[in-house]
């Protein structure tokens, strides 16, 4: 189907869909660029994770997902999962008829726009740095890459250990392991992974300062606002509304929400796809 028009007559409507939590970073960032629209956000937390599944599996429940929200009569669809956008981009675009943007190339775009030496590194999950989806984003903009897994720090995000003394040890572990084998002319260091924002200050006491760090929910996010042609720093005429959708425990997301979000949640639906 082909892509619609971004351009809207009223206060546009926004969906985010993660297969968890992790995209509310995401979220979060888009609503303060756009703070004059309406968001949904979509968690598909009864199949979580989506690293395991195979690439036809994540498509099912991702274009499941775009058309129930399609259906809210939204404007706009952020594929706020690194595993669905690497995966699945392309099928959720020729499933809906609005305009989709996923969390990969804003980030690869950012890396492009402040890098010289064209060389990088990338944090992510193991999923996604198997699929190497970041890599050949950045490979297309004239970039080396090396791809570092790290596993532990969603675990510790979740936790909500974003100022712990072991996370700030475990980041900088992977990042003296990922400097040993990455170019010495490494300028960027790309957060590929929803959860990694939180630990954004964290990971500046442990990374070179010489190495730029390109969080990919804003950079996302100012993709989107520039779809919607909203100019940096302008003034919102009113504040955002939010409605939120799991297919798992809403009570979990809940009390997981304000870690990602900086506020509580209330209202939380529980939706079943079935599948």
């Amino acid at each position: 189907m082909s892509q619609a028009s971004t351009k809207t007559t009223h206060r546009p409507r926004i969906a985010v869909f993660d297969s968890g939590v992790g995209g509310l970073t995401v979220l979060r960032a888009i609503a303060g660029q756009v703070p004059d629209a309406d968001y949904l956000y979509f968690g598909d937390t009864a199949r979580l994770p989506y690293g395991t599944k195979s690439r036809e599996t994540v498509a099912r429940y991702a274009i499941e997902a775009a058309l129930f929200l399609q259906d809210l009569g939204i404007d706009m669809l952020v594929i706020g999962c690194n595993t669905a956008t690497a995966l699945a981009l392309y099928d959720i675009k020729g499933a809906v008829d609005v305009p989709v943007i996923g969390v990969i190339d804003p980030g690869a775009d950012r890396a492009a726009e402040i890098s010289r030496s064209r060389e990088a590194v990338v944090f992510a999950t193991e999923a996604t740095i198997s699929s190497h989806a970041y890599q050949r984003a950045l490979a297309r903009r004239g970039f080396a890459t090396h791809e570092k897994a790290c596993p532990l720090l969603v675990p510790l995000v979740e936790e909500g250990w974003i100022e712990h003394p072991v996370t700030e040890q475990v980041a900088r572990i992977y990042m003296i392991e990922a400097l040993r084998v990455a170019s010495m002319n490494t300028d960027v260091l790309v957060l590929g992974c929803t959860h990694y924002p939180l630990i954004r200050p964290l990971l500046r006491r442990v990374v070179p300062q010489k190495i730029a760090i390109v969080d990919s929910a804003e950079s996302t996010a100012q993709v989107v606002a520039k779809e919607l042609g909203v100019a940096p720093g302008a003034q919102p005429n009113a504040l955002p509304s939010y409605r939120f959708f799991v297919t798992d425990s809403t009570e979990k997301f809940r009390r997981m929400a304000p870690l990602f979000l900086g506020f509580p949640v209330d209202g939380v639906e529980h939706v079943d796809l079935g599948g």
